[in-house]
């Protein structure tokens, strides 16, 4: 967060952040803070994806909780959890109060609503009669679902991502508006369409390879040919099939871990992303939700994926609500990693993002960018590790002792969503561009090749790989031990079909 002592001095919290300190609750911090300025000054801080916005004096909205709910709900949006954390705690009559002062408002309404939505407790208020349904989400501000689900009782358009078990918010922030704009599907047909089918054939074949290697390599595992075989399997299933199914999420676990540790259920014991830096000390990066709050998380989850799927959301927003908020709940002991990028491309081939029968390694670019990878997982781990009490045993076995499952329930997945974009970008310009480019220039130097000297296809491979690793250039070694026939006007010729195709620096290319 954005730290200033002169806020602190000369103005007064307002909105979340009063309510937060106000009823001392523990939550992640929102994007928007607000302050109210005994001037008249209006500034703006942004730092990090984080916003600290000073109002005039005119803005203070007064003392209750009333007050500061609406305001928030006005200048700081719509955040959940916090929420959820507040309604804990807060007194039912402050909140009756509120919403009677004002009751066809239509932030009284989105308090009501929320109220019942997020603790399942009914106030003790006839439904409303009369007045215009509101959107309990601006559709301008944040990506909702439609058609809505019209709430007679408050007269409110519920069109969040999913319901009161698991519920993503993401916001519509200029990065993400700019990157919808540029049409990433035309943009991938264009990429492909210079090419022959049975270049785009082949190169399918290499990019499944890609993304396999990639996805276990981010986890630095080496898999087995086998292991290799099953997940490139899994993959050709992402266009046919839906996999935010329960049976479908146990299937695929079972096809990419090693057989001894498949699971048939979600885990039963407390996991978490650590890493060992000393002898008996783990560093811990991520703690999953407890065991026992898994099974309404995941079935949430997968409510949010079905209530998406038909809602008219962006695939890019689709894929990253669900797929980080499956690694985020880590419903397995194995797998989960390669799963969470598996549904990225399960449901963007779904929605018809990626032209039908092609795939792109999205993972490879995540490899590529491992630094800002981390980082989209980093933007929820690292706030959730402050708020987790627990303690690992000399066995490494982890305990956790407060309750942890609203932090997981609500996250705004703004973050993950821009970050997805990014790779999905990458992917097209550098991986998927590059991979064609790269076989295209194969094929023609190697058909150059031929009629330089009519070699065996192995033995031009060979020359063209030996050549692609030393900056273009077939060295002393390789050619005595295996090109010692050919003449040095025969190997010039040849080394420059390949340095005019890929350039002096060809191991770049391969």
């Amino acid at each position: 967060m954005i730290e200033n002592e002169q806020y602190a001095s000369d103005n007064r919290i307002a909105g979340y952040a009063l309510l937060i300190e106000r009823y001392d609750i523990d939550v992640i911090p929102n994007w928007h803070r607000s302050f109210v300025a005994t001037s008249g000054v209006h500034r703006i801080d942004s730092r990090e994806g984080f916003i600290e916005e000073v109002y005039p004096n005119k803005y203070w909205p007064g003392d209750t909780l009333g007050d500061h709910l609406e305001f928030a709900l006005k200048y700081d949006g719509t955040n959940l959890e916090i929420l959820a954390c507040l309604f804990q705690k807060a007194a039912e009559e402050d909140l009756l109060e509120y919403i009677r002062s004002k009751p066809t408002g239509k932030y009284a309404r989105r308090v009501w609503f929320l109220y019942e939505f997020l603790t399942g407790v009914a106030l003790p208020l006839a439904d409303l009669k009369r007045g215009n349904y509101v959107y309990l989400l601006e559709p301008d501000k944040y990506y909702t679902v439609a058609p809505v689900r019209r709430v007679r009782r408050q007269r409110v358009n519920d069109n969040l991502l999913g319901d009161s078990r698991f519920c993503p918010v993401v916001r519509r922030t200029d990065a993400l508006r700019d990157f919808e704009a540029f049409d990433f599907p035309k943009r991938c047909r264009e990429v492909v369409s210079g090419y022959s089918p049975e270049l785009l054939q082949r190169a399918l074949g290499y990019l499944y390879t890609k993304e396999t290697r990639s996805s276990f390599e981010i986890e630095r595992i080496k898999p087995t040919s086998t292991r290799t075989e099953r997940f490139v399997a899994l993959l050709q299933m992402a266009e046919q099939e839906d996999f935010c199914q329960k049976s479908r999420l146990v299937e695929a676990q079972n096809r990419i871990v090693d057989a001894r540790f498949r699971d048939s259920d979600y885990r039963l014991s407390q996991n978490y992303v650590g890493e060992t830096v000393a002898w008996q000390e783990e560093r811990v990066h991520f703690v999953c939700p407890k065991p026992e709050d898994l099974a309404g998380l995941m079935d949430g989850l997968l409510a949010s994926h079905a209530r998406m799927d038909t809602g008219g959301v962006s695939a890019v927003v689709h894929a990253a609500a669900i797929a980080y908020g499956f690694v985020f709940l880590h419903p397995f002991e194995d797998g989960n990693g390669r799963i969470h990028r598996f549904l990225i491309h399960n449901i963007l081939a779904r929605k018809g993002f990626t032209p039908e029968g092609l795939m792109f390694p999205v993972s490879a670019s995540m490899l590529r960018n491992a630094i800002d990878y981390n980082a989209s997982l980093e933007a929820f781990s690292r706030h959730i590790m402050t708020l987790v009490e627990c303690s690992l045993d000399e066995d490494g076995r982890m305990t956790v002792y407060n309750d942890t499952a609203i932090w997981y329930r609500y996250i705004d997945m703004t973050a993950q969503a821009e970050a997805l974009f990014r790779f999905i970008d990458q992917t097209i310009e550098t991986e998927l561009a590059g991979e064609l480019a790269f076989l295209f220039n194969y094929d023609a130097s190697k058909k150059a090749i031929q009629e330089i000297v009519d070699m065996p296809d192995r033995q031009i491979d060979l020359f063209i790989r030996f050549c692609l690793l030393n900056n273009g250039r077939l060295s002393s070694r390789k050619r005595e031990s295996h090109f010692a026939a050919l003449s040095d006007e025969e190997i010039t010729r040849m080394e420059g079909v390949l340095q005019a195709a890929y350039g002096n620096s060809a191991a770049n290319n391969g």
